[in-house]
């Protein structure tokens, strides 16, 4: 008999950088860190899924312009078993002086650099593929 399929989960996921260090959120209940973003509702756009998502999650509104697509990437989910992501990933410009806190189902934030491989954090497959993929790209 086949292997049932996993559950696909569509999303959002916004790549903030600054001082070459990655924002990286934790939801409450849940040990993998991840991209701030999550689930695009029904009938929704990606960017407006986005821009919700960082509202609600390091309360900060951010400009359209501030925001710039990734393409789409899928991987398997941190915090659901048998269950995939199928992610439109941005960048995302934080405006300057902008401290952002967790907000929301988060209950942690941390700043990560890609260059260390001791990282004390898990971290979601998605998040680690967009880290690298980011860090290749700016060479």
């Amino acid at each position: 008999m086949p292997a049932e399929s996993p559950t696909v989960l569509h999303i959002v996921a916004a790549v903030i950088v600054r001082d070459g260090r990655f924002l990286l959120v934790r939801k409450r209940g849940t040990t993998a860190f991840m991209q701030v973003g999550g689930k695009i509702e029904q009938g929704e756009e990606p960017l407006a899924a986005l821009l919700r998502e960082v509202a609600e999650e390091i309360g900060v509104d951010v400009a359209p312009e501030a925001v710039r697509p990734l393409g789409r990437r899928k991987a398997v989910a941190a915090n659901e078993p048998d269950h995939v992501v199928d992610a439109h990933a941005f960048t995302v410009e934080l405006p300057a002086g902008f401290e952002p806190r967790p907000q929301a189902e988060l209950e942690d934030l941390v700043w990560v650099d890609p260059a260390d491989p001791a990282t004390p954090y898990p971290v979601a497959p998605l998040s680690l593929e967009l880290m690298a993929a980011v860090v290749a790209d700016r060479g």
